[in-house]
């Protein structure tokens, strides 16, 4: 289901090479701290997120400019009869954007994806605390009925 969606002046569609330095820009809004990437190595990385299988980042625009991102992973699984799960990651809005409904707008979009992809359950984390956020979650569909874990390459490795 990448096809392009259409609601008012806010389209849903698979991001393309030329929307690169765009996202990268919305990106910041993310997470303003990360170091920048390299123009070369974001490329290469870009290229790499398109090719792979199951792999896709769905992005929204209002008019010309890219408002949001959600990026979706459709893993191939062993257990459940070999049926899929998918992963949703890097859930951004500009924050001139947001409360627009764009961010719920992308995750639906991307729920009817995977569940187009056969997968069976589609699972997101976060790290934010704040009860808007997670009320955000809740009302796009999320239960929050499992405890996630995650470790960090430690530095040096």
């Amino acid at each position: 289901m990448s096809r392009p969606v259409q609601a008012g002046d806010f389209h849903i569609r698979p991001a393309a090479h030329s929307d690169l330095p765009a996202l990268l820009a919305l990106y910041r809004h993310l997470n303003a701290d990360d170091p920048e990437i390299a123009p070369d190595i974001a490329a290469n990385r870009f290229a790499e997120i398109t090719a792979h299988p199951g792999m896709t980042v769905l992005i929204g625009t209002s008019g010309e400019a890219l408002t949001s991102s959600v990026t979706l992973v459709v893993i191939p699984n062993l257990t459940r009869s070999g049926t899929p799960y998918a992963l949703i990651e890097n859930v951004v809005t500009h924050a001139q954007y947001r409360k627009r409904g764009h961010a719920r707008a992308l995750i639906r979009h991307a729920f009817a994806s995977a569940w187009h992809q056969g997968c069976y359950k589609v699972m997101l984390l976060t790290g934010s605390k704040d009860p808007a956020t997670l009320t955000f979650y809740e009302g796009c569909g999320f239960t929050q009925n499992k405890t996630g874990f995650q470790i960090r390459r430690p530095s040096g490795v």
